[in-house]
């Protein structure tokens, strides 16, 4: 029995016996005052009939409240993910699993491991998820908003309690991403308790092993939570070795009723070997072979952070949040075709000396937020404002010359030929206010507004230097309005626009040879985000149906361009803009009920027009127009379709999973290169099955089988990072994970 039963069991005892102890006093008092006279019991008994209480389960999928902590979230599109109400494979972070239900979502399985989320809604790029405000526990982990904002940070999903997915349409309150904000919230510790411990242990198919093990409790006005996390995996393909590790700690302090101030510091690291890209040819014959062996990645990420919450009365609350995002980002690799091969050099007896590439993060946020209620007039109304200033520098080393060895090593035999420093600074300020003009229709309208400058100094060994020196400028008013109507308690309507834009990134301005050069006007891209949707929930039944239009301004790509003598060079520029329009729904509902068995299902289902409006880029020794044409890695359809099966604590979902074609290139390249770099990406279907069984409060077992089919699929060819080419996403494979709580 636990310390914590046995002292409550002794406080009922002796509870019992005071209240027995005061009552027999009472009637020997009455009594005696009666002159011996039976006196009545003063507490009269009556028998209760049996009361039986039948729940249904809710649906997966909630959505926030209209006022979320110092966000307003009315009439904006959000879903939010309970892991624990999932079949999902948690241990490999499975996004087309863990994500199932929100549509329209486009997984890229950059690699199979569970090392990175890269996802992307309404035909944005899915790259480490970058066109998305990422956060865990609120605190952005975007490695670098204006330099490199791919979240390289990367939390065990067994951490995890819940995913918020916020669409564009509320980026004025935290930040002007296009995508969203996707924030992953962390499991907290039982403040019941002064010690409690989890523990979760995965083992499945490529050698994967994994451990995620907690602790936390309360002690007076103190709570306190931490994990380790460590996994290993020899991966699909050959060559696809992996390591993780990550920790966590968090300090809560409730000084009163009022104020709260809570310390945290996340941690995630891993070593991936990574495979190599593959023709076409190379993929039809065997998916899983390798064209290198001595390619890594490596980043090492930590995210600190300090909260302070405070209440300042009870139409008042501020949250005032400073945090960073320090590391790096490490890769040592030949890069190079798939059509290139790493072999051993007969002249020298070696291989050929490897690239180098370091990016060093120092990221700074800090973060004002107030949300006041208020009436004006006989309208009842909540404003949220803030300010937050970001600084960051990022450091980017490369194509440094390292070693013709074949271990994880980074070390130099020259320097770099690129060692440059991507410095911003930039202030927001932002507020909206939420009126509810009628007991049913609210409207929200709001600004954000931008200003920042952008510097990139270093040196490049092979372009001037006078034409090295960028300056970027960030200056934006932001407008947006949002509004919700509920036609009754089950069913609302609701809506918004939005404007938004995506900083110029580090990679868009540096020229990768002597040929290119780069646009001293280039233009942030810009747009917004438009939506209307309709939300309801009947008798286990939930809809949630979104048109939505996305105008996205100044991409970035390249155009040939002419010297004086005649000569060509590549030109780095805005070359075009792009529209984004479709119909996400989502559908849940219970199929079959009975005493003992719940059969539900769902579909998850989007339709994306992505085009391009206008714009030219180059293609060989001419420029071409792209306008119709459809945006990279942005398919048409996306569909996502389950049924689950629940008998007691015990549940298995079956889940079919079907991505449309997709093009790598704006010229939509009808035809695969012979090596691989450009050309369709073919449709595909999945089916995936998992299981949940949840053996009392203290055992869990899950277990999938991924990819039932073994389906042979890509999801994207990259054009940068990891390397052009096919990359082949992971076959058939199974886990099982056993967690322990105490």
């Amino acid at each position: 029995m636990k310390k914590s039963q046995i002292r409550i069991d002794y406080a009922l005892i002796i509870a019992m016996v005071t209240l027995a102890g005061q009552l027999y006093a009472q009637k020997m008092t009455n009594k005696g005052e009666a002159g011996n006279k039976p006196v009545s019991d003063s507490l009269p008994t009556r028998t209760l009939s049996q009361v039986t209480v039948k729940g249904v389960k809710p649906v997966v999928v909630e959505s926030l409240p209209e006022v979320y902590g110092t966000y307003l979230m009315g009439g904006k599109r959000s879903e939010v993910i309970k892991l624990a109400d999932v079949d999902a494979n948690v241990a490999e972070k499975t996004p087309r699993q863990v994500f199932a239900r929100i549509p329209g979502v486009f997984v890229y399985d950059m690699d199979g491991t569970g090392n990175q989320i890269n996802i992307a809604t309404r035909g944005l790029d899915p790259h480490r998820s970058w066109e998305n405000n990422i956060r865990q526990n609120g605190v952005i982990t975007n490695s670098d908003m204006y330099g490199y904002p791919a979240s390289h940070y990367s939390a065990p999903m067994e951490s995890i309690e819940r995913v918020e997915f916020v669409r564009g349409t509320a980026s004025l309150q935290y930040g002007a991403q296009f995508g969203g904000m996707l924030n992953y919230v962390t499991k907290r510790a039982d403040s019941t308790r002064r010690f409690g411990f989890e523990t979760v242990n995965s083992v499945g198919s490529y050698g994967l092993l994994s451990t995620y093990n907690a602790i936390g409790g309360r002690v007076g006005k103190w709570t306190y939570y931490a994990y380790y996390y460590r996994r290993h995996s020899d991966g699909y393909r050959q060559n696809s070795r992996s390591d993780a590790e990550a920790q966590l700690g968090r300090l809560h302090y409730q000084a009163n009723e009022r104020l709260g101030i809570t310390a945290e510091v996340g941690r995630s690291t891993y070593t991936y070997q990574i495979p190599g890209p593959l023709t076409d040819a190379m993929f039809a014959q065997d998916p899983r072979q390798s064209t290198r062996s001595r390619n890594y990645f490596n980043p090492d990420i930590y995210v600190p952070s300090i909260k302070v919450d405070w209440q300042l009365s009870d139409r008042t609350r501020l949250l005032w949040t400073t945090s960073a995002v320090l590391g790096a980002r490490n890769s040592v690799q030949l890069d190079a075709f798939a059509t290139v091969p790493d072999t051993i050099n007969r002249a020298t007896g070696q291989y050929r000396a490897r690239q180098v590439d370091i990016d060093n993060f120092h990221s700074y946020t800090t973060e004002v937020r107030l949300i006041h209620q208020y009436q004006l007039g006989n309208v009842n109304a909540t404003a949220a404002a803030g300010v937050q200033l970001i600084s960051t520098d990022l450091h980017r080393r490369q194509q440094g010359a390292g070693t013709t060895a074949s271990d994880f090593d980074f070390t130099l035999t020259s320097p770099f030929r690129r060692d440059l420093h991507f410095r911003t600074k930039n202030l927001a300020a932002f507020a909206e206010s939420q009126f509810h003009l009628t007991n049913r229709l609210t409207v929200s309208p709001g600004i954000r507004i931008e200003n920042g400058q952008t510097e990139m100094r270093g040196t490049i060994t092979y372009y001037q230097p006078e034409n090295l020196p960028t300056d970027i400028s960030h200056k934006f008013a932001l407008l947006g309005v949002n509004a919700q109507y509920r036609i009754n308690d089950a069913v609302k309507v609701y809506g918004g626009w939005a404007q938004a834009y995506r900083p110029v990134i580090f990679k868009d301005i540096i020229p990768t040879s002597v040929y290119e050069r780069i646009d001293k006007n280039l233009k942030d891209a810009y747009g917004y985000n438009a939506e209307v949707g309709i939300e309801g929930r009947w008798q286990g039944l939930h809809l949630n149906l979104t048109v939505f239009d996305l105008l996205y301004r100044n991409r970035l790509g390249t155009l040939l361009l002419t010297n004086t003598d005649g000569t060509n060079y590549i030109f780095r520029t805005n070359i075009g803009d792009s529209r984004s329009t479709g119909v996400e729904a989502l559908i849940e509902a219970q199929l079959l009920r009975t005493e003992k068995i719940l059969i539900s299902g769902f579909t998850s289902t989007a339709y994306n027009n992505a085009r391009y409006l206008n714009g030219q880029v180059s293609a060989g020794t001419e420029n071409r127009a792209v306008k119709g044409n459809q945006v990279e890695s942005a398919p048409r359809w996306t569909s996502r379709n389950g049924v689950t099966a629940r008998y007691g604590s015990a549940s298995l979902t079956l889940q079919y999973s079907y991505v449309s074609e997709t093009f790598s290139d704006a010229l939509n390249t009808p035809t695969a290169s012979a090596n691989g770099a450009v050309g369709p990406v073919p449709s595909y279907a999945l089916v995936d099955l998992n299981g949940t069984w949840r053996i009392g409060r203290q055992l869990t077992l899950r277990g999938s089988v991924n990819n039932l089919l073994n389906k042979q699929y890509f999801t994207k060819r990259p054009t940068f990072y990891p390397g052009p080419g096919v990359w082949p996403s992971d076959g058939r494979s199974a886990v099982l994970t056993v967690g322990l709580t105490i």
